[in-house]
């Protein structure tokens, strides 16, 4: 969501490779799709979906999607990410379970039933299609999307190991308020944000 105007927000250029992207690339629109600053076209998918959370999240600032390996093995399953780590408890309770497909996310109707299926959750599992994230900052946002990955991962591994042990509810209910928050979020982003300026500042142009 842009800072100025929170009307309006910023996507990733459609046709660009994930890391090739730089600041300067990147397109601001407003909540009807028009282009209000950048230079490349929007990817019309990632409009219909981050133009609703936006609408109806005013508390989002940020919101993170793409179609992640074990994100969007997981989402395969139909099924919500269970407590079986201590970073999946970041999740725990604050998830949803966007449970439909009918194709590729093009009309802002349907954007609009995954920000109502996701309701005030910081998170929900998209089946047959992936994950997506939300914040109160980029960072924060970042953070969830990078953890639920590798939460659903270590779902899949273990579950073809054998049967995962879950964490009783209460004790993965004080876990998410541990952990789960969005400064937490926010914070948990910094060392890795750091490598990133360090070893790829050209990013920042």
């Amino acid at each position: 969501r842009d800072p100025e105007f929170p009307d309006r927000f910023w996507l990733n250029p459609i046709g660009v490779d994930f890391q090739l992207i730089s600041v300067s690339d990147l397109v601001c629109v407003d909540h009807s799709g028009e282009v209000v600053h950048g230079e490349y076209a929007i990817n019309q998918a990632a409009f219909a979906i981050h133009s609703q959370v936006h609408a109806a999240r005013p508390d989002v600032i940020a919101a993170a999607h793409t179609h992640s390996i074990h994100g969007k093995a997981f989402s395969s399953l139909g099924r919500l990410l269970d407590p079986i780590t201590q970073d999946a408890c970041q999740f725990y309770g604050d998830h949803v379970l966007f449970d439909d497909y009918t194709g590729v996310v093009l009309d802002t109707s349907e954007g609009l039933r995954i920000a109502e299926a996701m309701g005030d959750k910081k998170a929900a599992i998209l089946r047959n299609h992936g994950l997506l994230t939300t914040g109160q900052s980029v960072d924060e946002a970042a953070w969830w999307f990078i953890t639920m990955e590798r939460s659903c991962q270590a779902q899949l591994l273990a579950m073809a190991a054998g049967d995962p042990v879950l964490i009783d509810p209460e004790y993965a209910e004080l876990t998410r308020g541990q952990i789960g928050h969005s400064f937490a979020g926010w914070f948990s982003f910094q060392p890795l944000y750091s490598v990133i300026v360090r070893e790829q500042p050209d990013l920042f142009d």
